[in-house]
């Protein structure tokens, strides 16, 4: 067999080619050549690879569909069009998850113990011999999917579109919750929320704003962009962020030593940790509703983005008249509201 053009691009042509025809021989060459000739692609060829390499991924078969993957990723990465890759990477994702929640009652029900860390090859035979050979690559491959799933949801027309977000979370959980392991990176990009309603009651001086926020990885990122647009705008009074702390919250790539200038604080009274995620935040009538306080205790960390590849921004709408921030107040604990 006679490949055709030299480079990705050929290879990507010869790779669709042969899973299409189902040639196990000649696509099994083009994988090698894809994986080999990546590092070189320009940038025509990235663009057009990766919708490509995307299309066909279903067809691929289970061991080597996780390296495609990332492959689609690494093009999204590089330019390719983000939301014509993700349908097939997302889908994949979900199989995955399925295969490795299936993996996961097998190994309990083959005797049980440590379960082994994936490591994103195919899996060995002993994983096989008690789980079957999809269930085994679902399991092994999810540190790749994990890769090639964020590398989408980094984007907000994709993560806009990715209406069976749900239904990965709960595959996710069901996985984590059985085998103990945690696919962070994963969690957090699923539960980005995007022009989502926040309400922040400041309680030192009993105001309130109406914010929306979109791209945010966790509370850490949050909680710097809210002291950015409150106390750096001249709302409130605290420790406002220099503008690096903020701007790596946003976009700028890198981490800023930051220190916290609030307590995040549930209307029940709960303190909702930096670590958490907004989608963590309760929603009252509506809209995430966040009560600030002072800072119990000097917290300091590196400011930036635990989604390195997702722009983060909380941006303030307007604040709340004295009537509509009594509103909001009565939604919080009376035993919170007893401290204002």
């Amino acid at each position: 067999m006679i490949f055709g053009k030299a480079g990705f691009g050929g290879a990507v042509a010869d790779f669709e080619a042969a899973v299409t025809a189902h040639d196990a021989k000649r696509s099994g060459k083009a994988f090698v050549r894809l994986q080999e000739t990546f590092g070189e692609a320009r940038e025509p060829e990235l663009l057009d690879g990766g919708p490509r390499l995307a299309a066909v991924l279903e067809r691929v078969p289970p061991g080597p569909r996780a390296v495609v993957a990332v492959l689609v990723g690494a093009c999204v990465e590089r330019g390719a069009d983000a939301e014509r890759c993700a349908p097939g990477v997302l889908a994949g994702l979900r199989t995955a998850l399925e295969q490795a929640q299936a993996f996961s009652e097998a190994w309990a029900a083959t005797g049980g113990g440590a379960f082994p860390a994936p490591k994103g090859h195919e899996p060995g035979p002993e994983l096989v011999a008690r789980a079957g050979f999809d269930a085994a690559v679902g399991w092994s491959t999810l540190p790749q999917w994990e890769m090639a799933a964020v590398a989408m949801l980094n984007h907000p027309g994709v993560r806009r579109a990715a209406g069976s977000r749900g239904e990965a979370l709960r595959l996710l959980g069901a996985v984590e919750r059985a085998s103990g392991m945690e696919l962070k990176s994963l969690d957090h990009a699923l539960l980005v929320l995007d022009d989502e309603p926040l309400v922040a009651l400041h309680r030192a001086s009993g105001t309130g704003y109406l914010l929306r926020i979109s791209g945010i990885g966790d509370n850490f990122q949050l909680h710097t962009l809210l002291a950015d647009a409150l106390i750096g705008g001249g709302h409130v009074e605290g420790r406002a962020p220099s503008p690096q702390e903020a701007a790596v919250c946003r976009e700028t790539p890198g981490q800023v030593d930051t220190v916290g200038s609030f307590d995040l604080v549930a209307p029940d009274g709960e303190q909702i940790g930096n670590e958490g995620a907004p989608a963590d935040i309760p929603v009252v009538d509506g809209a995430r509703l966040l009560v600030l306080d002072e800072p119990s205790c000097r917290r300091s960390w590196p400011a930036g983005r635990f989604l390195p590849g997702m722009r983060g921004d909380v941006l303030l709408e307007r604040t709340l008249d004295p009537e509509e921030t009594e509103r909001w107040y009565a939604h919080v604990s009376s035993a919170r509201d007893a401290t204002r």
